[in-house]
């Protein structure tokens, strides 16, 4: 899971270079510029990327090691 990851992170860093669109001078539903639009449909799999990456390969268990350790930081007393 981490090489996907990795292949996607790398694609939105490539598609992120939008070059092609600078000129273009299409409306998208007629109001919204194709540079626009293009900055939108990335910013939405940059969101699902970090959804993936969140729910596959975040670590197991970190939250449980953080609760662990601010009970002891306390010295046990409740």
């Amino acid at each position: 899971m981490r090489a996907v990851l990795i292949l996607l992170i790398a694609g939105l860093i490539v598609a992120h270079q939008d070059f092609w669109y600078w000129e273009d001078t299409t409306l998208v539903w007629g109001v919204l510029p194709m540079g626009l639009f293009y900055h939108v449909c990335i910013s939405l799999a940059a969101s699902l990327v970090w959804l993936i990456a969140c729910t596959f390969a975040w670590p197991k268990g970190i939250d449980e090691f953080e609760e662990d350790s601010l009970d002891n930081s306390t010295g046990g007393a409740a």
